[in-house]
């Protein structure tokens, strides 16, 4: 039973909520490309999720919350000073989850402060079900054997860019993330 004093999503409704995430999105070409990749390894949702490194996980809110979410995540992005992400390698998340993953050589620290302060505020509530690492899916819940090649395919992967902000995604109803808006930082 929720007890609606501690749980902003006791009695909301589905069709006054939206599942929104926050996530730095990979910039052309690199986005792109590993798009592909992930389409290739055989991943069903590799069309329905924009390459990124998610800062906050899928999130039920209710609809009348956004404007807090939204000025809670401009202030952040208005603090933050941008910097870079490298990419290199694979990783996996196996057995736990059956995930492979590009990972970051390059940002880590950066990624986690701004994950932290995300779950603040308005999204004070929203708990980990795993510890946060930030990465870049390319393969998720697919056959072993396809994991393992992923996992190979882009071992010698690398890729550097400057990240400019952050967007909040929005869940269509289609099962497509769209970015909704996006929060450039301050200091560039």
């Amino acid at each position: 039973m929720t007890n609606p004093m501690t749980d902003p999503m006791a009695g909301v409704t589905a069709a006054s909520t939206r599942t929104i995430g926050v996530a730095i999105a990979i910039p052309e070409p690199f986005g792109s490309e590993l798009q592909n990749h992930r389409e290739h390894f055989g991943d069903p949702l590799a069309r329905s999720i924009p390459t990124h490194v998610t800062l906050l996980p899928p999130t039920e809110v209710p609809v009348d919350a956004l404007p807090g979410i939204e000025t809670h995540l401009r202030g952040i992005a208005a603090a933050a000073t941008s910097f870079d992400i490298l990419l290199r390698g694979t990783g996996t998340f196996r057995p736990a989850s059956p995930v492979v993953f590009v990972t970051l050589a390059e940002g880590i620290s950066d990624c986690e402060l701004l994950e932290r302060q995300m779950r603040s505020g308005p999204l004070g509530h929203r708990e980990l079900e795993f510890v946060y690492h930030p990465h870049v899916t390319v393969a998720h819940d697919i056959a072993d054997e396809a994991l393992s090649h992923a996992f190979d395919k882009l071992a010698q992967y690398e890729a550097r860019f400057s990240v400019w902000g952050f967007s909040l995604y929005e869940h269509g109803s289609d099962g497509v993330w769209r970015p909704a808006v996006d929060f450039r930082f301050e200091f560039s």
